[in-house]
């Protein structure tokens, strides 16, 4: 089985990027699973309904989220429809918490399991992820793929949770920096891993914000507004990972970035 995972959507760009190249990547990739990380598709920060229906229209199956699911109140008016399969992460705290953290999808007549987890270093204090994770794979079942959309802030926190679940979940992919990392692998033979994917928003800014405001907040150490940078070009950052279907370990997992400098993949 081969699932297509995109990085991050900032803003309107990233929208725009999505329509673009995510039809033509599929054509070429032929996935049978597409994931999108849509948490900053609302002009940087969470999600609505009409960018969820861009998103899915375009070719996603899942959208998944992180700490700015909640940034538009907009969310909880269809984030519960079980129609939808929008996620935000499993281990927020508390019961009777919207939406769902994981959703399972028939494939082929193989069971594949979404789970959309966040990470606490320099994060919100959430539950513990490892400790979630443990609880939330003893309810699943076992004979089936689990691929993981780790939203983190620390490379080291985002290794240690995917070796933590080598040979326990198929893939653990990173979201959130917004850069993407070189060093997709799979841990012994049995569980994908890349750092961090990437996002899918504006070349020219910065993480998807315009340049200056950051640059300006770096030079005076003063509170500045950081807007979208929604007049840049497009880029999409996004990795394939290949899933054996019959012991559910990963084959491979290859990256991949999509610039206005260099569109050879799409040749």
């Amino acid at each position: 089985m081969k699932i297509l995972f995109v990085g991050d959507v900032v803003g309107s760009v990233g929208i725009k990027a999505i329509e673009t190249y995510l039809p033509e990547i599929k054509k070429k990739v032929k996935p049978q699973l597409t994931i999108v990380n849509g948490e900053n598709a609302a002009g940087g920060k969470g999600t609505k309904e009409p960018d969820y229906q861009k998103i899915t229209r375009a070719g996603a199956d899942v959208v998944t989220g992180g700490n700015h699911t909640w940034d538009k109140r907009e969310i909880l008016d269809f984030i519960d429809d079980p129609k939808k399969n929008i996620l935000r992460p499993y281990n927020f705290p508390g019961k009777n918490v919207p939406g769902r953290g994981f959703i399972e999808i028939n494939v082929n007549s193989k069971k594949v399991y979404v789970i959309n987890m966040m990470g606490t270093a320099m994060m919100r204090a959430l539950d513990n992820p490892f400790l979630a994770a443990d609880n939330l794979l003893k309810t699943l079942d076992d004979d089936a793929i689990k691929f993981v959309d780790f939203h983190a802030e620390t490379t080291s926190e985002k290794i240690a949770f995917a070796n933590y679940m080598v040979g326990r979940v198929s893939a653990v992919v990173g979201t959130h920096t917004h850069v993407q990392t070189n060093d997709a692998q799979v841990i012994n033979k049995q569980t994908a891993l890349l750092t961090d994917v990437g996002m899918t928003g504006s070349y020219d800014g910065i993480l998807g914000d315009k340049k200056e405001p950051i640059i300006n907040n770096f030079l005076t150490q003063r509170p500045n507004r950081f807007d979208v940078d929604e007049d840049g070009r497009m880029q999409i950052n996004f990795c394939v990972v290949e899933i054996n279907d019959k012991t559910n370990n990963a084959r491979s997992i290859k990256n991949y970035v999509i610039t206005p400098n260099n569109q050879t993949f799409l040749n």
